[in-house]
């Protein structure tokens, strides 16, 4: 046995595991639970926190003004301080559509201690616990919904008992960098987080997508959100921890009555995408790092560059057990394409593409050293505090991507 054949065979074995212990994190059947309607609906208040989104309002606050939920409900836009007219255009979108009431509120600037969407979550969520709402849906101004997307998630968490019910959106695949990088996306957030652990009641293991998750109040209340999470960066991870430290049951799916409508048409969209806050998943730490970069080497650039170079020198054990790695890795992501209406010929190129989140996570740590941090919209925030309670994670991009909670 050389020394590529044993990288192959750690590199298979790896495989092997993540396919029967990592809780089947390839499979897409984890969708909203078993759900009866009830027959009193609660009051929900719809919080979105948005900051310069008058590109994408227009089509994705039509879709909340238009909600078919048979109680009362209503949308609280938090204008996070936006140059771009998102809070007028919101009040013209409303005055246009009808439907559910909308209020627009400005919160200011971030308190020393925050971050800019918590900020923005604050003054919604005070707002809505003022008019005694039972849930509120943490929604981001980018997510469309079906118009049964409410009484849905409210009826799943209401059958189920859920305090927090997310959907991970489903994410806007249209151009070619797109179909290459939005789907490994989701795949390996759903590898670092298994959502069948997240959903199996007393799990340690806590995730939600920022950009739907459903509250109840009374759970936001008991987990002190969003004070206890105020400084994080990755926010919905820490809030799933935070809820489920407080003895919340929580949930997390794949929609399939929610989109993203945000665009990502060029690499270098998604690059500042992943970049600016992949170094936060990592708290800042060059160990964390440095394993992250090993742990994608040997997972998913090892199969094919052993089985090429077993080919090449004959080496019989080194292309056998790399081929066999590379067909299990693909094999594991077909599901994800199929979910995202993909050809399946592009899980042959997952190495490629996490090899551009390995590069993505490099410079995230490169811009952190030179001082610009991670950054969103004019914001760019500094390492957190010791008392805050970060989202941490060890894949790049798995938590600050579309359809997730970004900051603000």
């Amino acid at each position: 046995m050389t020394t590529i054949a044993w990288i192959a065979v750690c590199s298979l074995a790896a495989w092997v595991w993540l396919l029967l212990g990592q809780g089947f994190f390839w499979r897409t059947d984890q969708r909203l639970p078993a759900r009866t309607e009830p027959a009193d609906w609660p009051d929900v208040a719809v919080v979105v926190p948005a900051r310069d989104e008058a590109e994408v309002l227009p089509l994705s606050l039509p879709s909340l003004l238009a909600q078919d939920y048979p109680g009362n409900a209503e949308i609280l836009l938090v204008d996070d301080g936006s140059s771009d007219g998102t809070g007028q255009l919101a009040r013209d979108l409303s005055a246009r559509h009808g439907g559910l009431t909308l209020t627009v509120v400005s919160p200011g600037e971030p308190e020393p201690g925050w971050t800019g969407k918590l900020w923005a979550l604050r003054c919604g969520m005070q707002l809505a616990r003022a008019r005694g709402p039972e849930y509120l849906l943490l929604t981001d101004a980018d997510i469309a919904h079906r118009p049964d997307s409410l009484r849905e998630l409210v009826a799943a968490a209401g059958t189920a008992r859920l305090d927090l019910v997310s959907q991970m959106a489903r994410l806007r695949v249209a151009g070619v960098w797109e179909r290459l990088v939005v789907p490994a996306f989701v795949y390996f957030f759903a590898q670092l987080y298994p959502f069948r652990w997240i959903n199996r009641p007393g799990s340690r293991t806590s995730a939600a997508a920022g950009g739907c998750v459903l509250l109840r109040t009374e759970a936001a209340e008991r987990a002190r959100i969003p004070d206890s999470i105020r400084q994080a960066v990755i926010d919905d991870v820490s809030l799933a921890r935070a809820v489920r430290r407080s003895g919340g049951r929580i949930w997390l799916g794949l929609a399939e009555r929610v989109d993203s409508v945000r665009p990502y048409p060029r690499l270098g969209d998604l690059w500042r995408m992943v970049s600016r806050s992949a170094y936060a998943q990592l708290r800042h730490s060059l160990p964390l790092l440095a394993g992250t970069v090993l742990g994608l080497a040997l997972i998913y650039l090892a199969p094919p560059a052993t089985l090429v170079a077993g080919l090449l020198s004959h080496n019989a054990p080194a292309a056998w057990a790399g081929g066999l790695a590379w067909l299990v890795m693909a094999g594991t992501y077909l599901p994800m394409l199929r979910y995202y209406r993909q050809p399946f010929w592009l899980a042959v190129l997952l190495p490629f593409t996490a090899l551009l989140y390995l590069l993505m996570t490099v410079d995230s740590a490169v811009q952190h050293y030179r001082g610009r941090g991670a950054a969103w919209k004019g914001r760019t925030y500094a390492r957190p505090e010791p008392d805050a309670h970060p989202g941490s994670g060890a894949v790049p991009g798995s938590e600050a991507g579309p359809g997730t909670a970004p900051e603000r």
